[in-house]
């Protein structure tokens, strides 16, 4: 056998001490599926605080956005109520970002420009991994109930009556993050019915669970996988009439929404966020009018509350691929 020659050993050892140096500070910054910019010492699967100073934020103006899932115009009025309560708590100035997208809202939070947010339940996942997003809350009824289910509905009139008959047919999702809007009736319709996209069905997106909603109503879909917490909101609205449309599929119940912040922000402020959630007064309220099963924010465990939908997720091979 060939001994090294004394540079080659030398360049050996060096790579040696570089890859353990790179091993340590893996060990230093496990993080599991987050992206590369945080790590999980504590292991609850969400972004730690910074261990550098300098990289701690304490912004004068936080910025509030609520999930893109219906009309930005009107849940900026139905959240202007809290965020006033917000900026009391915080003694900071919010403003609300009226965010067209799942993406720009993930983008935003990785970026910087986004301190605060109600994302959709599918999306936490993403948000979480590749944005930073540490959720902490949910909306609940006043005795801890919560959640919601995915329907699958089609025209009144429809011949579809059942998930098998939508074999042939066009089905809108609204958004491959979301969960009720496409990941759990993918697997959903795969496991349980056998039926599969673009070989059983074709898919078509909408962009959000209003579109899609609206898109049965006035027949522009044969079918679509929504969330009823937004169906049913838009009916308590009087948006349309219920005789529109009916329901071919109801799942188990999923969590709703998850509100939280930027895992970067100061902790002292942190505090105070939640305080502004877990302390804000529904009665008489704009959400209380809008969110009419809803009664107050819980507390959440991200690690917990969401394993079913990572579950699905892996299920369905998403991967949260951070740009």
């Amino acid at each position: 056998m060939s001994s090294l020659r004394p540079l080659n050993f030398v360049a050996a050892l060096a790579a040696i001490i570089v890859t353990s140096g790179a091993a340590l500070a893996q060990d230093d910054c496990p993080r599991g599926l987050l992206d590369k910019a945080y790590c999980d010492r504590d292991g609850d699967l969400t972004a730690d605080l910074p261990t550098d100073p300098k990289k701690v934020v304490n912004p004068s103006t936080l910025i509030f956005s609520y999930t893109p899932v219906e009309d930005p115009a009107v849940y900026q009025k139905v959240w202007d109520g809290f965020i006033k309560h917000l900026e009391k708590t915080t003694g900071k100035k919010v403003a609300f970002f009226p965010v067209q997208s799942n993406a720009a809202q993930y983008e935003a939070m990785r970026s910087g420009r986004l301190h605060v947010a109600g994302v959709n339940a599918g999306g936490n996942a993403l948000a979480v991994n590749c944005a930073g997003f540490v959720p902490f809350a949910m909306m609940a009824a006043p005795d801890n109930s919560f959640g919601y289910e995915m329907e699958i509905i089609v025209p009144a009139d429809s011949p579809i009556k059942e998930p098998t008959d939508l074999k042939g047919h066009k089905i809108a999702f609204t958004d491959a993050t979301s969960n009720s809007g496409f990941k759990a009736p993918s697997a959903i319709l795969k496991a349980d019915f056998g039926l599969e996209a673009k070989r059983d069905f074709e898919p078509v997106f909408s962009g959000k669970h209003d579109n899609s909603i609206l898109g049965v109503v006035n027949k522009d879909y044969e079918a679509a996988a929504i969330a009823n917490s937004v169906l049913n909101r838009m009916l308590d609205r009087k948006v349309f009439d219920k005789s529109k449309f009916r329901s071919i599929y109801k799942s188990q119940t999923f969590p709703t929404s998850g509100y939280g912040y930027a895992h970067n922000l100061d902790p002292k402020l942190v505090e105070n966020i939640k305080k502004a959630f877990f302390e804000f007064p529904w009665e008489g309220s704009a959400l209380q009018a809008e969110f009419q099963k809803e009664g107050k924010f819980i507390s959440i465990d991200y690690k917990k509350d969401w394993a079913v939908l990572r579950k699905i997720d892996e299920a369905t091979g998403v991967k949260y691929t951070c740009k």
